[in-house]
């Protein structure tokens, strides 16, 4: 098999699996952390939180939305005391955004506690698959280290298809049996043919 060939069932693999775990872990932030914010408000926290000083254009490239929905997102987590919007000194009619003491506390808090919950879901494995998914998410992660939005800001990667819902990790990740997809599957049976 080509590089090539194993790169595009790689790229399979991540979009049939990705996404789901990100589903997943939001709406497991949302249950355990803030049960009355929306998925849009929980990552607008997320966003604020790895990136202050945001512009409202910038999140709502992250959300994937409109200037104006993403402006009615702040708007409600303004009144909750969660995000501040102040004039840029360099800009004046840009406006900044940035997570109040609260809402820096209140992402900290759901995020530690999905945390937790993944941690009890992962526990399940045997320490050589632990270590197997350490390796593949740090090189997962290495070939879009340098996507950049030209900003300073990490890139937004394309919005994923419709999703089947989980609302955790034991739900299948994927189809296929042991919450694996076919793709997956289908390189391990390579790797232990080969004597890996």
């Amino acid at each position: 098999m080509t590089r090539a060939n194993l790169a595009d069932q790689c790229a399979q693999a991540v979009m049939e699996t990705v996404p789901l775990v990100m589903r997943a872990i939001r709406e497991e932030m949302r249950r355990r952390g803030a049960p009355l914010l929306s998925i849009p408000q929980l990552r607008t926290l997320a966003y604020l939180y790895r990136c202050p000083g945001s512009c409202l254009f910038q999140l709502a490239e992250h959300l994937g939305v409109t200037r104006p929905t993403a402006s009615v997102v702040v708007e409600r987590l303004v009144r909750r005391g969660m995000v501040t919007r102040a004039a840029n000194p360099q800009e004046r009619r840009r406006v900044v955004l940035k997570l109040t003491p609260l809402g820096t506390r209140h992402f900290r808090r759901a995020r530690q506690s999905t945390q937790t919950w993944m941690a009890t879901a992962l526990s399940r494995l045997s320490p050589a698959r632990l270590r197997r998914i350490m390796q593949g998410v740090t090189l997962l992660g290495e070939p879009f280290q340098s996507v950049s939005s030209g900003d300073g800001h990490q890139g937004r990667m394309p919005p994923p298809g419709p999703v089947h819902k989980a609302t955790h990790l034991n739900a299948p990740l994927a189809a296929g049996r042991g919450g694996r997809s076919r793709t997956v599957r289908s390189i391990d049976k390579r790797e232990n043919a080969n004597g890996h």
